[in-house]
Parts: structure tokens; sequence; C-alpha cells
């Protein structure tokens, strides 16, 4: 059978959860099209996706590569969503596929697919738990709740998201499955480039800090544990540069000289797991939260709030903790620091864990729904 995935999350995203989880299952199933009985077409023209880069499976350019004028990003992106959704509707209106897997929300493919199924794959419910989160518009909201409806099949990536969407769609089981994903590869080429940079004892905290990812909780809930221990830092990878709003927490809290701001890429992240003490995964949800393979990848320990799809993805190798109570947080990161045995244990649980996920059982699984259409 054909598979049409189309452009959307790869004019969006340069980096990020969702266009790593389709170049991944993309290239697998491209990789593997005998095991699979899966033909890939990839309807993409131009993109800077960092996941894209070295793919076998996509003929993209660069677009406007070595190019530079004032207002070239808003030209940028502009031309090339015109570009990208020009080239995807050519391909749906050909109709030379069996199914269609959009990667991402946008309803524009509806007018150009005819009667061809499409599957949805939803990886969270959290513009609808957090209304106004990540600058959710109530249209992207209702284009996401159309598409649920219209869909042969929904993909979710976790139970707990499946819970979520029966719940808030009004959508029985049958028609949405389950379907994990696997462990990131982060390159190991990288792995000492910050050991000069980065303190010895360190936290590890990764990713956006507003809203949900209850990282002011957080931060306060540490605050003791890196006022007594003078050679302990929390290192904050990605999520942009400190807020005012952030530093302003730090210095009420007098935390401002112990805590550390790093961009980071997938190498640098390779480095910061491997050298962390622990990592800490303090959100209030998340449809399934790859840091946490990620860590384990790494041999990092990891320590997150007992809610959502935590427990599904780290299972007995996660240490939990409440995520709206303070001393449930300060009490498990406490616990760890100076247990060397402990943070064994765990990393050891980590690696086990981590055993149970890969992207040919994702990719058995969503090959599984795909034929389900087609019988």
């Amino acid at each position: 059978m054909k598979i049409l995935y189309d452009h959307q999350i790869f004019n969006i995203q340069q980096y990020g959860g969702i266009s790593r989880y389709f170049s991944e299952i993309i290239n697998t199933f491209h990789l593997g099209t005998s095991k699979y009985n899966v033909t890939v077409d990839f309807s993409l023209r131009y993109s800077d996706n960092h996941y894209l880069t070295n793919a076998s499976f996509s003929t993209h350019k660069q677009f406007m590569k070595n190019r530079f004028f004032k207002g070239l990003r808003r030209h940028f992106n502009k031309k090339r969503s015109q570009v990208n959704i020009a080239h995807s509707v050519n391909a749906l209106r050909s109709g030379q596929f069996d199914i269609f897997h959009p990667t991402y929300y946008d309803t524009y493919f509806l007018e150009h697919i005819g009667n061809k199924p499409f599957v949805l794959t939803i990886y969270d419910m959290i513009h609808e738990l957090f209304p106004g989160s990540n600058h959710a518009s109530d249209k992207s909201i209702e284009r996401k709740k159309e598409l649920a409806r219209k869909a042969a099949k929904i993909i979710a990536i976790s139970e707990n998201t499946k819970i979520d969407i029966m719940k808030f769609y009004n959508i029985g089981s049958d028609k949405i499955s389950t379907v994990y994903l696997g462990p990131p590869t982060l390159s190991e080429s990288d792995l000492n480039k910050h050991v000069a940079t980065t303190p010895e004892r360190f936290i590890l905290f990764v990713g956006n800090r507003g809203g949900y990812k209850n990282f002011d909780t957080f931060i306060s809930a540490i605050t003791p544990l890196l006022s007594e221990d003078k050679n302990l830092y929390l290192i904050c990878a990605g999520g942009g540069s400190f807020s005012s709003d952030n530093r302003e927490v730090f210095e009420k809290l007098r935390v401002k000289d112990k805590t550390i701001q790093l961009p980071v890429n997938d190498d640098t992240l390779a480095c910061l797991y491997s050298r962390a003490l622990a990592f800490v995964f303090p959100s209030l949800y998340e449809g399934f939260g790859l840091p946490i393979l990620e860590a384990f990848t790494y041999g990092c320990p990891v320590l997150l709030s007992n809610s959502s799809s935590f427990p599904e993805v780290a299972g007995k190798a996660g240490i939990y903790f409440e995520p709206t109570e303070k001393d449930s947080i300060r009490s498990e990161v406490g616990k760890i620091l100076y247990d060397k045995d402990i943070l064994n244990d765990y990393k050891l649980k980590g690696y086990e864990q981590l055993a149970k996920f890969s992207w040919d059982k994702t990719a058995e699984s969503t090959n599984q729904v795909y034929a389900s259409i087609l019988t």
C-alpha cells in the first residue's frame, strides 16, 4: 500500500517532537518497504528541518539557501508555505496513493482528497486542557477537532492521550489506536563539547518553561537544595534565554547564580544527559514525553510528575512526585542526589525500560492501523 505524507510539520518546525516522529516513521517505512509492505510518498519541496538533513526518502531543498536580507524570515516562511501547499495539493489530486497521513492539523487537504481515507495522529490534548497555552488559536483547535471526526482512524501516542481524545471529542475507542513512539537518536559526536563549561554537579531541565511545564513550582521546590549545596546547579537546556519573569523569580529565590541556560541541539543534549545527576520533568501534562527516553538512552536517572502519560512511558524506571506539591518534588529530588546506589539502580532501570520502545515497533503498529482501513 502507498502512504502519502504531506509537508505541514516540516514547514513549521526546524526542531521538535512532531517532526522527529514523522521523520523517524517515514524513514523506517522507506528502509523497510518489503517488510512492512508500505511505499512512501513524501510531499515536500522546501524545508530547513534538522531531521531531514540526510533523509534518503526526501528530495526537498532548502529554500533561498545562502541568501540574506531584511525580512528574509517572514518572506521565506510565506513563500515556502505557498510552494509546499501547492505541491501537496497536486499529490492529493493525483490520487496516486491509498492512504493520506497529514503531519499536522491544517484542513487544506479536505477539498482535494476525494474519497481517499486519511489517518490523523494526535499527540496530546494540551490546547484543550490548558486553553491559551502555546499560543493555540480557537481556529487551530477547531481544525483538529474537525479532522479527528472525519479521519478513518486516529493514532494516539499514549493511552492517556487516547482517553483525552474520547473525552473531549466524544469519539469511540474503536476508532483510536495507541501507538507509542521510539527513542530519539542523539548524536554522540559532540559528547564532550560542554564539559569545560558545565558544572560538575547539576540537575537537568529540558525545553520550554511556561504554563503547564510547571517550571516556577519546580524551581521554588528545589531552591533549598541549590542553596544548601554550593556545588549543585540547575541547567535549563533549550527553551530560549531566561525571560524577565524567570530572572525575577531567580532573584526573589536567590538562586540566580545557580541557574544556567544553554541553547542546545541533539549533540549537546547528549552531553548534558550523560553528565547530569538527574533529569527532572515536572510538567503537568505531556502526550508522551520523548525527553524521558532521551534521558534513559544516556543513563540519566529520571524524576517526573505522576500524571498524564508519564507512568506509561517511564514505568518502574521513573522516580515520581506530585507536581503541584513542592515538598514532594524537593523530597524526591533530594533523595537521589547524594546516593550513588539509587542513581546507579535507576540508570539500569532506565536502560531496561528503554528496550520496550523502538521505531520498528512504532512502524509495525502504524502499519496495522493502515492495513485495518484497507481490509
